[in-house]
């Protein structure tokens, strides 16, 4: 399948993945607002899907898929096929395991995530205060604040979801390296239309919204992988378990997924932790949620289809020695990828409070919970260049069985995060933490592509050398142009919702039009080499 093509497949389910998801988080914003019950509903249902990403779209499949497409590609279907249920086996085993010991200790996991839930609601206290708090409640764990007993309750119900989606990891990273894409970009919508058919249709009979919410992501987690299954079934690769073994090729897997959870989760990681100091101030655990979710449209559509689609791509490439294949491959993914994200980030920067303001101002989501979260998406904003990167350049490593030195360089990055984050906490709040999150990501691509282009293994070609300024002389042009708009059209975004959601079409609209053109008539993109890449195998 050509690369163009496999990453319009898992682009364009992650597209429809991600609208769906505004819709779902438009629902949750309009029912539970940015107030207590969202703040543990997020922290309970961050700690799973946080595996989930790092495992997903992580360190499983950096590890997985490089062994499994060697064994296709010199061993066979049967020897592949062998190997992918002795991991299931035993990534099942250890998950239930996981599971038990999670869930029998989610008061101490609850508190390691969001130690500022232990404040009342509103309530706010220094680093000191809050450690002697912490103490205090180690020795005594009675009479904590109901939003820490809430997240705690909820954490139990929601945390299976990381059993059912390590297996839809598994199948996943089998189909993907079988070049069938579809299924597995697909899954996340399952997610989404469980979360709208409750929002909408459960939720109305229920008075505890947070427990409908808890139960609806176990309801998607099994959806999940029932198709994932199937979809396997189809392919003709059917991963039934088999006995837990500990064979060569199952070692060597464990031992590179060691260092890839850090090396292919650091942005994830970063923002755990940003989480964690974020439960301090009331709401802005919410204010991070709902900014994130705005940048992880463009994040998903571009970075995460392009590193799915890249890693088995560049295996397949390096197993047959074609180095200036994969060079090339890795060039053309990011160019691809920097002609959809820099505009993507321009706009974001020009408009984040037009965006908020469309997407979530209604029902319990107030106007200063809109300027809130705005402030934080701007700052997340300028760092989604180098979430997409990250997601492009760690696969020139996972695909050489390198996985120890994104490790380090995710270290490095964790570290940067963690104290940017307590200093510029206590100057911006909230908005401090999504700046750190945005500078250790940039540090981590700077460290990245220094390391490969010293081992030579990566060199950026003349076609990227002569593009790249112009795509981001044509982003900067469109986001001046968003920004005047935004100040003409004010009223309107000040108006009913019918009014509001046409003026953010109308700057939506302009914005690619005027990015669209003013790129293909710079040379920044040009449609022949797209139909080129497509019909490319």
């Amino acid at each position: 399948m050509a690369l163009g093509r496999s990453m319009l497949t898992v682009g364009g389910f992650t597209g429809i993945s991600r609208i769906l998801g505004f819709v779902r988080d438009i629902l949750i914003a309009a029912v539970i607002g940015a107030g207590p019950v969202a703040d543990a509903f997020f922290v309970a249902f961050k700690l799973p899907n946080l595996f989930r990403r790092i495992f997903a779209e992580g360190a499983f499949n950096a590890a997985f898929v490089p062994i499994f497409s060697r064994k296709l590609e010199q061993d066979g279907e049967d020897e592949a096929q062998t190997f992918a249920r002795q991991v299931f086996a035993t990534l099942a085993v250890v998950l239930v395991v996981l599971s038990i010991l999670a869930m029998a200790f989610m008061p101490w996991v609850t508190l390691v995530l969001a130690p500022g839930f232990l404040l009342e609601e509103g309530a706010s206290a220094s680093y000191a205060e809050l450690g002697d708090l912490i103490v205090r409640h180690l020795s005594d764990p009675t009479g904590v604040s109901e939003k820490f007993d809430l997240a705690v309750s909820l954490g139990v119900i929601t945390f299976p979801y990381l059993f059912f989606m390590s297996l839809v990891a598994l199948l996943s990273g089998v189909l993907n390296a079988l070049r069938r894409f579809a299924a597995a970009a697909a899954a996340p919508v399952v997610l989404n239309l469980c979360f709208i058919v409750a929002l909408a249709g459960v939720m109305p009979f229920f008075e505890d919204k947070g427990l409908v919410m808890s139960w609806t992501v176990v309801v998607a987690g099994v959806a999940q992988l029932a198709l994932l299954v199937v979809a396997c079934h189809r392919a003709k690769f059917l991963v039934l378990p088999s006995r837990p073994s500990f064979s060569k090729d199952m070692r060597t897997l464990l031992k590179r997924m060691g260092p890839g959870v850090l090396s292919a989760g650091a942005m994830q990681i970063n923002v755990q932790i940003g989480t964690l100091i974020a439960s301090l101030q009331a709401s802005a655990v919410s204010y991070l949620y709902y900014a994130d979710r705005v940048y992880q449209l463009p994040l998903g559509l571009i970075g995460v289809a392009f590193g799915i689609v890249l890693l088995p791509e560049l295996s397949r490439r390096l197993a047959a020695s074609d180095e200036t294949g994969a060079n090339t491959t890795l060039n053309r993914g990011i160019e691809m990828a920097m002609a959809l994200t820099l505009p993507a980030t321009a706009a974001l920067i020009a408009m984040p409070w037009a965006i908020v303001v469309v997407l979530f101002e209604h029902g319990q989501f107030s106007r200063e919970a809109s300027d809130a979260t705005a402030a934080a998406l701007m700052a997340y904003s300028a760092g989604l260049p180098a979430f997409v990167l990250m997601k492009l350049l760690q696969p020139a490593f996972f695909a050489r069985h390198d996985t120890v030195t994104p490790f380090r360089m995710a270290l490095l990055s964790i570290v940067l995060n963690i104290v940017l984050s307590f200093i510029l906490f206590q100057k911006l709040g909230h908005i401090g933490i999504a700046l750190a999150t945005t500078v250790s990501s940039w540090v981590n691509v700077l460290a990245l592509y220094i390391v490969l282009r010293n081992r030579g293994h990566y060199r950026v070609d003349a076609r990227l050398i002569w593009r790249l300024p112009k795509i981001i002389a044509a982003s900067l042009v469109m986001a001046s142009a968003l920004w005047a708009g935004k100040r003409w059209l004010l009223p309107f975004l000040n108006g009913p919702l019918l009014e509001k959601a046409l003026a953010l079409a109308v700057l939506v609209a302009g914005g690619l039009v005027i990015y669209g053109l003013l790129a293909t008539l710079i040379g920044a993109v040009q449609l022949r080499d797209l139909k080129g890449l497509l019909r490319r195998s």
